[in-house]
């Protein structure tokens, strides 16, 4: 498998990877995709990341507010809502499980240890 999954990966936590962006102070889409691109997880594009932040927003997980800037054009600035930092935490959680669970179970591929069935407590499907 040449493929580069990262990508894919990548979709599938996004969501709070914004939401994690967002817990030190308010910022702007460009901003947030600087600060994830910094931080090793590949360029993010306006037609990805505008769309989640529009979700986030709509959902009552972010506040947005337009500032006209003195040079250049206006910018969106994001700040977490109480009920975004509360996702943030449970779907965090949840996520740092799987990712727990995942890496136990491509551990024990790699070193041809136990990898028959589920992990106890883990999902089956």
């Amino acid at each position: 498998m040449a493929t580069d999954r990262r990508a894919s990966w990548l979709k599938g936590v996004l969501d709070l990877l914004v939401l994690a962006c967002l817990t030190e102070e308010e910022s702007y889409g460009y901003e947030i995709a600087r600060r994830l691109e910094e931080a090793g997880l590949g360029t993010i594009r306006g037609g990805t990341l505008y769309p989640v932040l529009n979700r986030l927003e709509e959902a009552g997980l972010l506040d947005a507010e337009f500032r006209a800037a003195e040079r250049g054009p206006g910018r969106r600035y994001y700040r977490l809502t109480d009920a975004g930092t509360a996702v943030l935490r449970e779907q965090g959680a949840a996520w740092a499980e799987f990712h727990r669970l995942v890496g136990e179970h491509l551990a024990n591929g790699l070193t041809g240890g136990p990898a028959g069935g589920p992990t106890e407590g883990g999902p089956t499907a």
